[in-house]
């Protein structure tokens, strides 16, 4: 009797917090699902997960060797090791064209750490944050977690799924919004803004008192015209980005911050108290990568060739519909003519095909029943296969 009272006592005592009951990154789950059909000596073509196929760029590598070699491997300053900051602003110079000051980079344990330092530093617990539908999962519950409320607004065809200044205004006036976060080349539909959409977005934002994030995370991956950063539009916009798609870096765990100059010493107070500092080498490793641009340009290439046989190839499987793909690595592919519910589709697509998607509502829980998203980072063999697999299942 006693036992059954402590173990109940217990059981209160550690009951998880409101804040902690988000949703699954469903993906996530996925992946799961395809590892246990692999166990069973099964062969998954990966469209789930948004991983590059292939590592880290050469230069990368050996200066985590060399690093190695030399010996220890130590805390650095919060804000990042000071040769990577200046190497990342010069690169925002020959990318972009934009004098972006290192004091105002901060290197972050990837782009996840950097969406939980800006969240931190520009909100408070109840303020209303707008995000996109379709979007980035994460975005929703890590600002669920925080005790902000996400506030999602739908994008459309007309806006090519795009936010536009209109539609963001008229949630603020539903309701005073504190800020608002844009991904472009966006996740899942790879769609991307132009300056001018962009500019104007920045500008309505700005002007209503709305705090603007963008995250920057697949630039270098743009096809149908070049990216374009927040932070050459506006000095109080916060950009976050990562080696993790580009450079091909995911387990690296390394990204960064461009951040307005008044939060630099907030966002180094909560990194000092949250992580003291992003693991030292990957931050030797991430600055040796922009020494292999040729060689992440080359897998960039793959990456196209992977986008024509999918946009070519999965219309004739039976998949016609998909949003505009002008950059990162997805399809985002509407599959309303063979079901109401994403998720069962890409279960059975996953169990008979052994073909691995994510189902929309993981990015849209309002439409998401009728899209699939489909990552073609793989091999360009891989994708043609899958074309072919589908093809076969949907018959």
């Amino acid at each position: 009797m006693h036992d059954a009272t402590l173990r109940n006592r217990l059981g209160q005592w550690l009951e998880p917090s409101r804040r902690s009951d988000v949703p699954p990154f469903m993906v996530m789950d996925v992946m799961a699902e395809a590892a246990r059909i692999e166990a069973a000596g099964g062969h998954v073509i990966h469209m789930e997960v948004g991983q590059p196929a292939t590592g880290a760029p050469r230069t990368a590598i050996a200066a985590a060797h060399a690093a190695l070699e030399a010996g220890r491997i130590d805390y650095t300053s919060a804000l990042g090791i000071p040769s990577l900051r200046a190497r990342i602003a010069r690169h925002y110079r020959d990318a972009y064209g934009c004098d972006v000051s290192p004091d105002r980079i901060v290197v972050t344990t990837g782009s996840s750490g950097g969406f939980i330092l800006a969240f931190l530093s520009m909100f408070e617990p109840g303020d209303r944050v707008a995000v996109t539908v379709p979007g980035y999962p994460p975005y929703r519950h890590i600002l669920t977690a925080l005790g902000c409320e996400p506030v999602l607004i739908e994008t459309t065809n007309e806006t090519r799924h795009a936010l536009t200044g209109e539609a963001l205004l008229a949630a603020h006036r539903k309701a005073p919004l504190k800020g608002v976060l844009v991904g472009s080349p966006a996740n899942p539909t790879g769609t991307m803004m132009s300056r001018e959409a962009l500019a104007g977005l920045i500008a309505a934002a700005e002007d209503a008192g709305i705090r603007f994030i963008s995250d920057e995370i697949y630039h270098g991956l743009d096809y149908s015209f070049p990216a374009v950063t927040a932070a050459s539009l506006s000095a109080h916009a916060l950009v976050i980005n990562s080696f993790s798609k580009y450079f091909c870096m995911t387990g690296w765990r390394v990204g960064w911050m461009v951040v307005p100059e008044m939060l630099v010493r907030p966002i180094e107070r909560l990194q000092q108290n949250l992580s003291i500092s992003v693991p030292s080498l990957s931050q030797i490793a991430a600055e040796a990568a922009f020494d292999g641009a040729a060689e992440m340009e080359e897998i960039k290439h793959g990456y196209q060739e992977n986008r024509r046989i999918l946009i070519e190839g999965l219309p004739r499987a039976g998949l016609r519909k998909f949003l505009p793909a002008d950059g990162a690595f997805y399809l985002y592919a509407d599959v309303s003519d063979f079901t109401s519910d994403s998720f069962e589709f890409a279960k059975q697509m996953l169990e008979q095909a052994h073909v691995a998607a994510t189902p929309g509502l993981d990015f849209d829980p309002i439409h998401g029943r009728s899209f699939i998203r489909l990552s073609y980072a793989r091999s360009a063999d891989e994708m043609r296969e899958a074309v072919d697999r589908i093809a076969h299942w949907l018959k």
